[in-house]
């Protein structure tokens, strides 16, 4: 891509990366984190969790398989993504495949990051990048084709807003039938989660994340808690309809996001991550078989078991830094999962915590 646009990556500890562009020409700033994940930047992309952030791959080759067609499946969701547009605030990759083959693909990486705005650099040595993230932790950056530095730039930290207004859904949407009726709390939902539910035979009703459930129009057997992005201590009016939830013995079920605000419900507390998880590599085990499972993930956030109170106990932990992946009740239906049990894209090791989770409700 040798003609194309020079860019530049500067981050927040002064490291200044150049590479070219192939996305949007715009300016852009955001939280800087990274993916291993071998495959997946269209679900990546999509995926409401990534909200305002940069994403890097470190995957070196991105792109040869293009990008699918918006098809819609019988419940009349995406196949291929896991909303309707691109959530991240920029890409950086190390290779970009200018040419891409794939017989589901329909456009290049690079007209769909045009498309929607969205700048992007290619040449970057991500595993570096990588390296730096990891010691360092995740840090602010800004992508611009301006000679500048981290002095000058006033940093957009995504983690001081409440994204999940930005990405919740605008009005309640049903989907399925069903001898079960689960009302999913959109934080910034991934559709193959709602797809999962409604494989089992569950009718969804999808509603706004400050909808108040707990005065609902519908009738219901549970609430169901989708992931979503930024931190969950902003969420405390939905904190506390969970909250009086479980004190009314409502079933209630979380994946991701929803995992950390039924912690901090049960009264736990939640903190940073260094750099997060993300990617669909990630081992857990299961504390009740000892089992390990790999599992696809993208949180920048987890709870504190040592804040866990009585009655609730480690359901998962991760097997590479032993934080809390899950957590259940002893004896109410209440438990939840910080790992994408979906895993699209990823592993599907742990599908069947859909069963178990819906068991509950």
């Amino acid at each position: 891509m040798t003609d194309s646009k020079q860019l530049k990556l500067i981050l927040q500890d002064g490291t200044v990366i150049e590479g070219q562009s192939f996305g949007a020409e715009v300016e852009s700033m955001g939280e800087v984190v990274f993916n291993t994940g071998m495959v997946g930047y269209p679900e990546s992309l999509t995926d409401p969790s990534y909200r305002d952030q940069i994403l890097v791959l470190t995957y070196p080759l991105v792109g040869n398989y293009g990008v699918p067609a918006w098809d819609t499946d019988e419940f009349n969701l995406y196949k291929h993504f896991e909303s309707e547009k691109i959530h991240v605030k920029g890409l950086i990759v190390s290779d970009y495949s200018e040419d891409h083959n794939h017989h589901a693909a329909t456009e290049s990486l690079a007209d769909w990051l045009k498309r929607e705005g969205i700048p992007a650099i290619t040449g970057i040595d991500t595993r570096a990048l990588t390296k730096k993230l990891r010691e360092k932790g995740s840090m602010l950056g800004k992508i611009t084709d301006k000679d500048d530095s981290a002095d000058n730039i006033d940093f957009y930290d995504p983690n001081q807003v409440n994204l999940v207004a930005d990405v919740t859904t605008p009005e309640i949407m049903t989907y399925g039938q069903g001898d079960k009726t689960v009302i999913l709390v959109d934080s910034g939902v991934k559709l193959n989660i709602i797809r999962s539910i409604l494989k089992r035979g569950v009718k969804v009703i999808v509603v706004p994340f400050d909808y108040d459930f707990l005065n609902s129009e519908f009738e219901y057997d549970g609430v169901f808690l989708s992931n979503g992005p930024g931190d969950p201590a902003l969420l405390q009016d939905l904190v506390g309809r969970i909250r009086t939830a479980m004190e009314k013995e409502i079933p209630v079920v979380g994946i991701c996001l929803g995992n950390q605000l039924i912690g901090q419900a049960a009264g736990a507390k939640t903190y940073k991550l260094k750099y997060g998880h993300r990617g669909q590599n990630q081992p857990c085990i299961d504390t009740e078989t000892g089992k390990a499972v790999l599992t696809s993930q993208n949180h920048g956030f987890a709870l504190d078991e040592n804040t866990l109170p009585e009655g609730w106990k480690v359901w998962f932990r991760n097997a590479n830094d032993d934080t809390v992946e899950g957590i259940k009740h002893e004896s109410k239906p209440y438990a939840c999962v910080q790992f994408h049990p979906e895993a699209t894209p990823g592993p599907t090791d742990t599908n069947y915590l859909f069963d178990e989770l819906l068991n509950l409700i």
